[in-house]
């Protein structure tokens, strides 16, 4: 595996980059607690024209025709600078829209790359695993259409957006539709969450009435684009906790050189270092596990499962151990509300948890293990 940069790739890096820091410092992100609005609509406008929607959508469907990799790279950027908008969401939706024949297909890729409109995923719910088995909401057949019924959680900016991509079970199984936020029945409500800098939504379905062409896929097909969304939700996921342990980590460091303490810097003192040195060692190992899992996905690896699973598991830890080292090297003032430390340190611990937290993909790889060394088993 190669995980040098090409020259467009850097070219995604620092424009991303340039622009969160310049433009868009995180007391932007601050400013959006206990706000109306769900994300930061001029940095998602600034990031649409860098192409931020467009990157994973084929080129001819209006989009720039990138990969997951590329994808990581402006993810990883968002979480550094703790970018308020619903790059995530977006870009799992449009994936599942250009990898489908849907009727609407042709309308919705060009306006969703121009920033005009937000799609959204609605997968998760309460008490269900991550896994099209959790899947309770329920999608009944009409002559005309489907009824849908049923709840999701945690659908970020569900608010904002105007498409949802949702996921339900249909009488021949998991079924993937696209539904207008604003269709009759559809009911969207923020959740508290302790990610203040982000919009999570309660998004309930009673009774709704989808037309057939609202239908994406169902059976086997819709469980192979369900696997990839959240391969690809996860992987993305990943790459925003690499960004945030980077950044925690330069705070750290910058910190700890300024900080005197009897009469010397307090990065000075052996067992500073060596906290320090060890944020970066889990840093750098989160970092050569997500973009292997991203390039594993765009190769179309056998494997590239175990390859995301790996990488959520150790990454979900090692963003939170970066995260206690900081806090614990800030000291008193890591505690306090006005210091930026915290808003790192809670979207950590969301992120940890999104997508499956470690112990699911630990059961994952358990179950993936289990299974092909049954199979090698069954063919000896």
């Amino acid at each position: 595996m190669d995980f040098e940069l090409t020259d467009e790739q850097r070219g995604i890096v620092d424009s991303t980059r340039s622009l969160l820091a310049t433009k868009f410092p995180v007391e932007t992100a601050r400013n959006l607690i206990d706000t109306a609005h769900g994300f930061d609509p001029e940095l998602w406008r600034r990031g649409t024209e860098l192409g931020w929607p467009a990157l994973g959508v084929a080129e001819d469907d209006g989009g720039l025709g990138q990969q997951t990799v590329e994808l990581a790279l402006v993810a990883a950027e968002l979480g550094r600078g703790l970018g308020c908008v619903p790059f995530l969401p977006v870009v799992v939706a449009a994936d599942a829209l250009g990898r489908s024949d849907h009727a609407h297909r042709s309308a919705l890729l060009p306006a969703i790359c121009a920033g005009t409109v937000i799609a959204t995923w609605a997968f998760a719910e309460f008490g269900r695993p991550w896994s099209a088995a959790g899947i309770t909401t329920r999608a009944q057949r009409r002559p005309d259409g489907f009824t849908l019924t049923g709840s999701k959680v945690s659908v970020q900016d569900a608010d904002s957006a105007q498409v949802l991509i949702v996921d339900a079970a249909l009488d021949t199984g998991p079924a993937r539709f696209v539904v207008p936020a604003d269709a009759p029945g559809i009911r969207i409500e923020r959740q508290q969450t302790l990610d203040v800098t982000r919009s999570y939504c309660d998004v309930r379905f009673d009774q709704v009435r989808l037309d057939a062409s609202s239908l994406i896929a169902d059976g086997d097909q819709a469980q192979c684009a369900i696997t990839r969304s959240l391969l690809l939700a996860t992987a993305l996921t990943c790459a925003e906790m690499v960004g945030i342990g980077e950044r925690l980590l330069a705070m750290t460091t910058e910190y700890v050189k300024d900080r005197v303490q009897f009469g010397r810097p307090v990065g000075s003192f052996q067992a500073v270092k060596h906290k320090c040195a060890n944020m970066r060692i889990w840093s750098q190992a989160s970092t050569a596990a997500t973009y292997y899992a991203a390039m594993a996905l765009d190769a179309a690896h056998p494997q590239a499962d175990r390859a995301v699973s790996i990488a959520k598991a150790y990454v979900s830890d090692a963003v939170n151990r970066i995260a206690g080292e900081a806090l614990q090297l800030h000291g008193g003032i890591g505690f306090t509300w006005e210091h930026d430390l915290h808003l790192y340190l809670r979207r950590a611990r969301v992120d940890a948890m999104l997508s499956g937290d470690a112990t699911h993909h630990r059961e994952l790889l358990c179950q993936s293990i289990e299974a092909g060394l049954t199979t090698a088993t069954a063919s000896a």
